[in-house]
This record gives structure tokens, sequence and C-alpha cells, in this order.
């Protein structure tokens, strides 16, 4: 995709000053990344930050509850809860529902980062399980190893998205961006596998309408082919951090209606 350098430069200028407006601290507390915030240790992190990511469609105040309603099911500790919960503090779980994720999703998921946590120190290895992998690579290593389990319910499979189905992974990319971008108000940075320059932009209907406005997607499909687009052209405004762009495209397209 070719944009005329003029152009380009226009596009930038307006992208720059809503990423400037929206890159803040006061940005967290209407966002669901403001579950995980609520906690300083790494791993309790990495999990509340995947709930509030897989929860996040529909009403960002819907999704806020939600994802703090596990963590309050958790004890408001979920990485001491993951190890080392019986089968009764599992009980409540039993009426949990968030749009189509439901209980069953809840506990196959607690279960995972069981099995999980008990090998490794982090989630980072359940993504990245060596250095060489790319964002494309590794959403698809995690898809088979998150289903790797001999129980897993074939149900859940429609909330843990993989490029092989050619999804655009909205949802596991803006949890990548949360765990790997550096030096942010906003986003953890708790990760370094890769370089915040190498992660593909969340694409949803909003983020996408927005793009093709703009001239930065040309796709009409919002697929994995066309999040792979739109970091493209993001890449042409700023190498180095192209999924910074995400808060102005998102601002863009939900909180002003552009």
């Amino acid at each position: 995709m070719v944009i005329p350098v003029e152009k380009l430069n226009g596009i930038k200028r307006i992208l720059d000053h809503r990423f400037e407006e929206y890159h803040k601290s006061e940005f967290i507390k209407s966002d669901p990344i403001v579950v995980p915030h609520s906690f300083n240790k790494k791993q309790d992190i990495e999990i509340a930050a995947f709930f509030a990511a897989i929860l996040a469609w529909g009403n960002r105040s819907s999704i806020i509850r939600s994802a703090r309603r596990i963590m309050e099911l958790m004890h408001m500790a979920p990485y001491d809860f993951v190890l080392h919960h019986e089968e009764r503090d599992l009980k409540p779980m039993l009426a949990f529902v968030h749009r189509t994720f439901n209980a069953t999703d809840l506990l196959y998921t607690i279960s995972f980062f069981k099995h999980h946590y008990q090998q490794y120190s982090s989630m980072e290895q359940a993504f990245f399980p060596n250095a060489q992998m790319n964002v494309q690579e590794a959403l698809i290593h995690f898809h088979h190893y998150f289903f790797s389990l001999p129980y897993a319910p074939e149900r859940t499979r429609k909330h843990i998205a993989t490029p092989e189905k050619k999804s655009a992974c909205k949802r596991l990319n803006m949890f990548l961006r949360w765990m790997l971008r550096q030096e942010s108000p906003v986003d953890f940075g708790i990760w370094r596998s890769i370089a915040p320059s190498q992660l593909i932009c969340p694409l949803d209907t909003h983020v996408g309408d927005v793009a093709r406005k703009l001239g930065l997607l040309q796709r009409k499909q919002n697929d994995w082919a066309a999040a792979l687009q739109l970091t493209e052209a993001l890449r042409l405004l700023d190498p180095e951090d192209p999924v910074r762009y995400d808060y102005a495209l998102f601002s863009l397209g939900v909180a002003e209606r552009f």
C-alpha cells in the first residue's frame, strides 16, 4: 500500500494529537486495563490482564464489572488462587457469565493457568517459548498450548483467537500490547520477548472503520491480513512503536465517532 508523503504527514499530525490526548494515566479508569492496574505482582497482573482482555467486547463498563467480578471470585489474589484453590473455591464461579463467556470457559482457563504456572514463573512463556518467535507465531503457539489439556472444552475455542483461523485476534493483540509496550503510563511493559516495534495493532470494527477513512487500510475484512496491513501502515508513522496509534484510532472510532 502506497500513501503519498503529504497525506501521510497529515494523518500523522491527526493521530499524534489524539495519541497525546489519550495516552495518559487518566485513560486507565475507563478502560478494561484498570483491572490489572489493581495489582503489583507480575503474575497477578498477567492473569487479571488476560481476563480483562478476553472479556473485552461490548460495553466497557460491563467488561470492567465482569473482569473485577472474576478477581473478587479469586479473592483478589489471582496467582495464589490459581495455584492453591480447592474444589469448594470454584463453586461460586458456576454462576459467572459475561455475554457468551461462561463458567465452563472460566473454570478451564483457571485450570490452564494452574497447569502453566506450576511449570513457569510467567505467562510470557505461554506465548514466547523461544526468543525467535514473532507475534503471529506466538499467537498460534498459544492457541495450541492453551487447548493442549485433554479436557479442553470445544466451546471455549471461540474465545481464544488464532491467526490460523484468519482472525484479527484483537483481544490477544491488545493483551500483548499491555504486556510488551515500554515506558507507558497505561501499558505495563513487563515482558521482553519482542520489541514494541513487532507488535500488531488490535483491530476491531471501530479501529478498522477509522483506518479505512484515513486511508491506512484498504482490506475490507477485519481479519488477520487486515491487522498486518494496518500495522505496516502505522510503521510508516512510527517504526519503533506503531501500535501506540491504537489509542488514537480507538479515540476517533469510539469516543469521538469519527
